[in-house]
């Protein structure tokens, strides 16, 4: 795959290396405010939504100048022109247009290379407009970004650049999903287990316990790899023996950390239980995709799936996105749906969302319901970017956390799952402070 070269041009001072910091995600390129600091043309590697490509960062260009040490900047700059596949031109929206950025669009124009002006120091709202006036340098995009706060449409400008950079193939998307079965004891996940590969593997037994350590089997279907975990059974704390089954449950816990999705299986004789709820949340801390698996339904009469499901919403909210299969191991019921429904869980953690897709949804969730005042002061979100997948993890740039309620955490969560769906899957929010790395 050809790796895309970005070049980062334009006069003194007006951001070029912080721009790089920016989006390197490290200190990298030195920054002060005197001009002329970066001399030579500087190559980075970086990324953006598992997209690779090569940052040229280099010396501010002033024009018509016979100093020696300034043409040897510019020179290395026209290089870097040279060299790269699209130009970042950036300006300073504070200060405006400036005579240099024209005699510099001109050199770009003359490359015939795609270029992006970017009015850089775009700090608030309040000052979206003054970037309009970089339009008269000639280019068809120009987009105002906030190098140092990162606010402004960072995300949207990285979002341009990469659209045509294919992604990195990850591992997981070739190797095997691993799901872990999980649950108290004796709710049948031995018997799931075997029923999934269809022989005797793990023991099974009316006697809890059985399992005390966790049993790993691969298995292919309909041309997708699986590897299946057997976990020992985790019981309450305070019943649980010090040596061998707290080792075991240790290793339970571990399987699930490890695991793309989780089986929680559930016994449906006796419903959900606190301890099953409390198992939920070690998956959900975990990150791992969830499945509630109501085992043992075929001695259930006379309860239709969707009442339970209700039932479930009402007990346990905290498990609304998860996945629900009413199964039974002993007749085969519904089992190999347990694959299907793994894959399109896993393919859910993977998700990937736009910035600026993302940025349409909060700005409407922000009109529907602003947050409201503490002791008369308004929390502000100003942009918000997908920093990871597995699981979905999103970055809220607000003004101050102090101002953010839990009722408005959850507020936001309903309406990027109400959006992008996510389901089976945890959802992490984190929110930093205006210039916090």
């Amino acid at each position: 795959m050809k790796t895309k070269t970005i070049a980062i041009v334009g006069r003194p001072n007006v951001g070029k290396s912080t721009l790089v910091n920016r989006i390197t995600g490290e200190r990298r390129s030195i920054v002060d405010d005197m001009p002329g600091v970066t001399r030579d043309r500087i190559y980075f590697d970086a990324i953006w939504q598992n997209k690779p490509f090569v940052l040229i960062d280099t010396g501010g260009i002033i024009t018509n100048d016979e100093d020696e040490f300034v043409k040897n900047i510019f020179s290395q700059a026209k290089i870097a022109v040279e060299e790269a596949d699209l130009i970042i031109f950036v300006t300073d929206a504070k200060t405006g247009l400036n005579p240099y950025d024209n005699d510099i669009a001109d050199i770009l124009r003359q490359s015939k290379k795609e270029v992006i002006v970017a009015a850089n120091k775009v700090d608030s709202n309040d000052e979206i407009t003054s970037y309009t006036e970089f339009y008269s340098l000639g280019f068809e995009k120009v987009m105002p970004i906030s190098a140092l706060h990162g606010s402004g449409t960072i995300g949207d400008l990285l979002d341009e650049i990469t659209k045509d950079i294919e992604r990195l193939e990850e591992p997981d998307d070739f190797g095997a999903i691993k799901i872990a079965i999980a649950g108290k004891p004796n709710a049948g996940k031995s018997s799931i287990l075997n029923s999934l590969l269809n022989e005797q593997r793990a023991i099974v037994s009316d006697v809890s316990g059985t399992t005390r350590d966790s049993i790993n089997s691969e298995i292919t279907y309909k041309g997708d790899d699986y590897i299946l975990i057997d976990t020992a059974g985790i019981r309450k704390k305070s019943k649980v023996d010090y040596g061998v089954e707290a080792f075991a449950v240790d290793r339970a816990i571990k399987s699930i950390r490890e695991a793309d999705v989780t089986l929680l299986v559930i016994d449906s004789t006796e419903g959900l239980s606190d301890q099953d709820k409390k198992i939920a949340q070690t998956i959900e801390e975990a990150g791992s995709g969830i499945i509630l698996v109501f085992n043992k339904w075929d001695l259930i009469k006379n309860v239709q799936t969707h009442k339970l499901e209700q039932e479930i919403e009402k007990d346990a909210p905290f498990l609304n996105y998860a996945k629900k299969i009413f199964i039974s191991a002993k007749t085969g019921q519904r089992i190999n749906q347990i694959f299907e429904i793994s894959k399109e869980v896993w393919s859910e953690r993977k998700k990937q969302v736009q910035t600026s897709v993302l940025n349409k949804i909060l700005n409407e969730a922000l009109s529907l319901n602003p947050p409201s005042s503490i002791k008369g002061k308004f929390l502000k979100i100003y942009y918000a970017t997908q920093s990871k997948t597995c699981p979905p993890t999103f970055t809220f740039f607000v003004n101050s956390r102090k101002l953010l309620q839990d009722s408005y955490k959850r507020y936001l969560m309903k309406k990027l799952r109400e959006a992008f769906g996510f389901f089976g899957t945890p959802v992490r929010l984190n929110f930093k402070e205006k210039g916090e790395k």
